[in-house]
């Protein structure tokens, strides 16, 4: 069934002159100094109007047809219309879902290109286009109109006063990632001025600067930024999308980080960042929109060209691919939706001066009509553009469609979060065994996932945890999720923690089970720093931030999702000792190679050499020895005249006897982190090569060689 709908006409005259046909680039909303060029995409619309409001978004003004459509462009240009007005878009064209279109022109929609939305998005069935009481959608239609529950697109002035700002431009192999969230990360933070708390301008207040630099964190990397809009159901349980990952708009900053103007606050945020020597990387959700599965609300996309945006079932249009869990997909095999794509990761490094992105579910963006491919548009795009060649790429790389997931599968240019390395650190320091093969490739950049294609060992993302998932000290608190905060009986999440409670399910008080935990925190944070590749650590982790066992925390947009810095200078802030760690990792270029480890190199040197306890080099037999969970190497040092390192990995509940080993031109060693105790070494003299010593039981020990 097609549904053609009838609306009002409205004056296309205005007292300040008429509408001209203007060009069809570039898309979005244009000011030139004298009047703004409005350009939208659509392949199927019959027509399109342009609605402008009043200066609060209440009262549609005017209604104008935009008069040109040139290649699918549909533009206009209205002299006068300054920065600050407010518009939508009501988009004509056939309801027809089997065939995949669901124009609905009672419904008011944003700019896929807006640069700015003001005013709050309300919940309404008029946001759908169909009757939400029909027994199926693609028989019903909708004529309530919408406008007055929707943002408003807002044309803007994007000059700005960059001062001398430049992008730090920090070499991959320097790069120490800290993942965090706008608003969680400073909200409970009592040195931040409670008006910057949980906004953008909190990333960069003094005290959390400080902070940053203490633990040695070179690139922040924040959770999406973009507009989104807070799903439905969550809002029906007095919750919210907490997280993020449900974008509206590809080019807004979300307002509710800031109390001024958005753009503003953000570009000023980059920029003090930047003088700091910290980049900003954006997590960022190209793989769906806020509108969902056939189901959802028409509020951008899905009225503007359903067909045109979206992943549609080949047999029946009506449905949606949903390779994302999220109910659609985004189809950027389409050259006008991987120009939007690629026109937003512009607009964000030109604009805001960003230095990075992080692509949410990345294997979205690969797929075409057979699958993955790493020849798709959207790597080929990438690949050529002059703007992003300088930008770090970061990919999810996975999805749950079919052959979704992707770990070291991407292109060269790119680099992956590395879950093989998670999990695996995970499982080793939990206790299990039979894991030397799988650690010593961890921690030495996971060549057999990555070295292909000339990529080097930053393509790896190491990680232990990250937003998604147990924070450290939950992962070493509890062995079960604990969700029923999030209302859907503790359904959600995964159940899959790989996690240690150390004898007691939640907060303890007994001494024994508190420094287990203590000691495991910081096993995981000596690994992940001495590990080959690149770190990211979770914000708060350093801190024992607790979600109090939620491994799912998207929706919680209280005490449970945001950062507990109340353990900020006690017994369990691990700041100082996550900074000596990078600090080691700055000292000693081996930790941070550019290039695979070879183990004897052609001149009879060793980069690397994995060593028994009895400092003899590792056989066969010894990588199989049943139930192992020790685990020792020396690397070498990265310059002439530099320094070896030894590494000592003991997962065991025991201590266990090790010998230094005797290594060219080295005659003793000193011991540099021992994870057995906070503070510094027990013994931080020289010990001569060939001496016997003990690894505590469930530690890390790294040995500095000298002459």
């Amino acid at each position: 069934m097609s549904f053609h709908p009838l609306l009002p006409s409205f004056s296309f005259l205005r007292s300040n002159g008429e509408i001209t046909a203007g060009n069809p680039h570039p898309l979005g909303a244009t000011w030139d100094g004298r009047g703004t060029n409005f350009a939208l995409f659509s392949a199927n619309a019959t027509k399109v109007e342009l609605c402008l409001f009043d200066k609060e978004g209440r009262r549609e003004r005017k209604r104008i047809t935009l008069p040109e459509h040139t290649e699918d462009v549909w533009h206009g240009y209205l002299p006068n219309v300054t920065p600050g007005q407010l518009y939508g878009y009501r988009v004509h064209g056939p309801y027809a879902p089997q065939a995949g279109h669901r124009f609905n022109a009672h419904k008011l929609l944003i700019d896929p290109y807006s640069k700015r939305l003001v005013g709050n998005f309300v919940w309404t069935d008029a946001h759908f286009a169909y009757r939400t009481g029909h027994k199926r959608e693609d028989l019903s239609f909708d004529r309530r109109d919408n406008a007055r529950s929707m943002p408003k697109s807002v044309v803007v002035e994007e000059a700005h006063t960059w001062g001398d700002d430049r992008h730090p431009q920090i070499p991959w192999e320097d790069t120490i990632i800290y993942e965090a969230h706008v608003k969680g990360l400073t909200e409970r933070r009592e040195d931040v001025p409670g008006e910057l708390r949980g906004r953008y301008r909190g990333l960069a207040a003094p005290a959390m600067i400080a902070h940053l630099r203490r633990l040695g964190v070179t690139a922040i990397e924040l959770l999406p930024i973009h507009s989104i809009v807070d799903e439905r159901s969550a809002i029906d349980r007095g919750l919210r999308n907490y997280w993020g990952y449900n974008t509206l708009s590809f080019f807004a900053p979300a307002r509710r980080y800031t109390h001024d103007d958005a753009m503003t606050s953000l570009r000023t945020v980059v920029a003090d960042l930047h003088n700091a020597g910290i980049e900003v990387i954006l997590d960022v959700v190209y793989n769906h929109t806020a509108e969902g599965n056939h189901l959802g609300p028409t509020l951008c996309y899905r009225g503007i060209d359903n067909a045109s945006y979206y992943w549609l079932t080949h047999d029946n249009p009506r449905y949606y691919e949903n390779f994302t869990g999220t109910g659609n997909a985004l189809n950027l095999t389409h050259p006008r939706v991987l120009q939007m794509v690629m026109d937003s990761l512009r607009y964000w490094v030109s604009v805001y001066h960003v230095d990075g992105f992080r692509f949410d579910l990345a294997s979205t963006l690969g797929r075409t009509a057979t699958g993955f491919d790493i020849h798709a548009p959207f790597f080929a795009a990438i690949r050529q553009d002059p703007v992003l060649g300088n930008v770090k790429l970061i990919a999810e790389p996975w999805d749950i469609g079919p052959g979704g997931y992707r770990v070291g599968g991407f292109p060269a240019g790119w680099s992956e979060w590395n879950d093989v390395y998670r999990r695996t650190l995970r499982r080793y320091w939990r206790g299990d065994g039979n894991l030397l093969g799988d650690v010593a490739g961890s921690v030495t950049g996971s060549a057999h996932l990555f070295q292909h294609d000339t990529r080097g060992p930053r393509a790896s993302i190491n990680h232990v945890t990250v937003h998604d998932g147990f924070t450290l000290a939950d992962l070493t608190s509890y062995e079960h999720k604990h969700n029923e905060a999030n209302g859907e009986d503790n359904r959600d999440g995964s159940d899959d923690n790989v996690s240690t409670n150390c004898g007691v399910e939640g907060p303890s008080e007994d001494p024994t089970i508190v420094e287990a935990r203590r000691r495991l925190r910081r096993n995981f944070f000596a690994t992940l720093m001495l590990a080959h590749g690149v770190p990211l650590i979770l914000g708060g982790d350093e801190v024992a931030n607790s979600q109090n066992g939620n491994n799912n925390a998207y929706c919680q947009d209280n005490e449970i999702g945001w950062v507990d810095w109340s353990n900020l200078g006690g017994d369990d802030d691990l700041t100082d000792f996550v900074g000596r760690l990078a600090a080691l990792r700055k000292q000693y270029p081996q930790l941070k190679p550019h290039r695979w480890l070879q183990g004897k190199g052609p001149d009879g040197r060793y980069d690397v050499m994995w060593l028994t306890p009895a400092a003899t080099e590792m056989t066969e037999a010894d990588w199989k020895f049943p139930d192992g969970h020790f685990l020792a190497y020396v690397l070498g040092p990265a310059n002439e005249g530099g320094a070896p390192l030894y590494v000592v990995l003991n997962a065991a509940p025991t201590a266990l006897d090790f010998v230094l080993p005797s290594w060219p031109g080295n005659g003793h060693w000193k011991c540099a982190v021992d994870t057995s105790q906070l503070a510094q070494p027990l013994d931080a003299q020289p010990q001569a090569a060939g001496t016997k010593l003990a690894a505590p039981p469930v530690s890390v020990l790294v040995f500095a060689g000298g002459a």
